[in-house]
């Protein structure tokens, strides 16, 4: 797991437990898993959904998340680097920096074999 995944878990760890957050972060996981559940898409197919568009709106944190758990969900290396360069396509100048950041966390949680 990234760095920086594990920086965003301990984030949520923090929203979980405080008082005044606790009950929006539990509604908001309650959505994000309903969201990512197999349906007519899978688990896998909207956690590419996901990279692409945390990349095309610049969450670093929601990077590291979505492409640790498209790995997670079984999806392959290279169709991670597809969905960043859909990002790219659709986010323009700045996805390329955070594309970049992307495969850096591909490199992490998935190595380049060989």
């Amino acid at each position: 797991m990234s760095h920086a995944r594990d920086e965003f878990a301990a984030g949520l760890g923090r929203l979980a437990k405080e008082p005044g957050t606790r009950d929006v972060f539990r509604a908001f996981n309650a959505l994000h898993e309903a969201a990512l559940h197999d349906g007519a898409l899978t688990r896998r197919e909207k956690e590419l959904i996901a990279v692409a568009i945390a990349v095309a709106t610049h969450c670093e944190g929601c990077i590291a998340w979505h492409v640790g758990g498209a790995l997670d969900a079984g999806a392959e290396r290279a169709e991670v680097a597809e969905a960043v360069g859909v990002a790219v396509m659709m986010g323009g100048g700045p996805a390329t920096y955070y594309g970049s950041h992307a495969l850096g966390y591909l490199d992490e949680d998935a190595p380049v074999s060989g």
